[in-house]
């Protein structure tokens, strides 16, 4: 499936492969590469809430300003589990977290397969990396919030998916 013009850099449309996923759909599954090679599926991501991160690369502005506000929102989130999902290759994963003493966000590459890319619908064909995008999973792999920032170079809306997190860990302890 394509989705041609689905998102643009500098205003420039790019095509995005895979479906468009929307609250309530159940979470695809997955194979990428943690930051020592091991396969990561989606059961390996837990049962916890999970925030999946999706930057197209570390090495740019927004994405390490989207990296290091999740990895502060991590540590004071118990019981949420947050992954950046990038083409990022897992050495080069490793390096920028070690920089930046950045330790309670997971790194997952995407770099081998594109097999987040595709599932999740985030993959740029035309440059073959990932888009900016948000996916909140709630402890039964059901996406409760999904958000493609339509101009990549742009932040995702923070306060909506740390909304949507607070509500899923409230549900949990009503």
């Amino acid at each position: 499936m394509e989705r041609p013009g689905a998102v643009t850099i500098n205003g420039k449309p790019y095509t995005l492969l895979g479906p468009e996923l929307r609250p309530g759909d159940p979470a695809p599954d997955f194979v990428c590469l943690d930051t020592k090679l091991q396969p990561v599926d989606l059961e390996a991501t837990g049962r916890n809430v999970r925030i999946f991160s999706v930057v197209p690369s570390l090495d740019t502005p927004v994405c390490d300003m989207q990296t290091k506000r999740f990895d502060e929102a991590a540590a004071q989130l118990e019981g949420v589990d947050i992954y950046t999902i990038s083409m990022d290759l897992p050495f080069a994963q490793k390096r920028w977290c070690d920089s930046f003493g950045v330790d309670h966000v997971k790194m997952l590459s995407d770099y081998r397969d594109a097999s987040f890319g595709i599932a999740y619908g985030t993959l740029i064909k035309e440059l073959r990396l990932e888009c900016r995008a948000i996916f909140v999973l709630d402890r039964d792999n059901v996406i409760r919030y999904a958000e493609y920032v339509k101009e990549v170079t742009e932040h995702p809306n923070y306060e909506a998916v740390l909304s949507a997190v607070r509500a899923l860990l409230q549900q949990a302890r009503a």
